[in-house]
């Protein structure tokens, strides 16, 4: 009983995490919701397997974006087509600066056409999560974070100059 309540307290907390994994890998809500309950059910079959070794959020993160992606790894096989971030996220932004919430909007346009590691990268980085958490997260190097890092904010500066 202890485990379920400990585990109640932690998706409490953090909900707001698994909503925005789940919210920049899907664009419908229903997509968005099936999305939570797998990662949500995905905590709960490792977390047991959780040891400390990390900060709970570090391995939240992992789980979440490792749920995400294999979700939509099986959208893709049923010829579902890239699955755009959703207006949820955008709308969240507490700066009411139309300009700032525009430029924003088109930024969040822009990752949608990055891969799903990238994707969950640009979501890490803008979290203001450090490039060892983001290692610690997707199991990649701190020095490879950096590089990809470095690439994808290339390519959007590159896309975002075109239109």
């Amino acid at each position: 009983m202890a485990k379920e309540i400990a585990f109640s307290k932690l998706i409490r907390e953090h909900q707001g995490l698994i909503y925005k994994v789940a919210s920049i890998y899907t664009n419908t809500k229903q997509d968005q919701e099936d999305l939570f309950q797998e990662i949500v059910y995905q905590l709960w079959k490792y977390f047991d397997s959780f040891r400390n070794e990390s900060k709970i959020t570090t391995w939240m993160y992992r789980v979440g974006m490792n749920t995400a992606i294999t979700y939509l790894k099986k959208s893709k096989r049923k010829n579902l087509n890239s699955i755009p971030i959703s207006e949820a996220i955008i709308g969240s932004s507490e700066v009411s600066d139309e300009v700032y919430e525009e430029r924003l909007k088109q930024l969040y346009q822009h990752i949608q056409h990055l891969n799903s590691l990238e994707k969950g990268l640009m979501l890490l980085l803008l979290e203001g999560k450090s490039y060892k958490e983001m290692a610690e997260i997707t199991g990649l190097s701190d020095s490879n974070i950096g590089t990809k890092i470095s690439r994808i904010k290339s390519k959007l500066r590159t896309n975002m100059t075109k239109s």
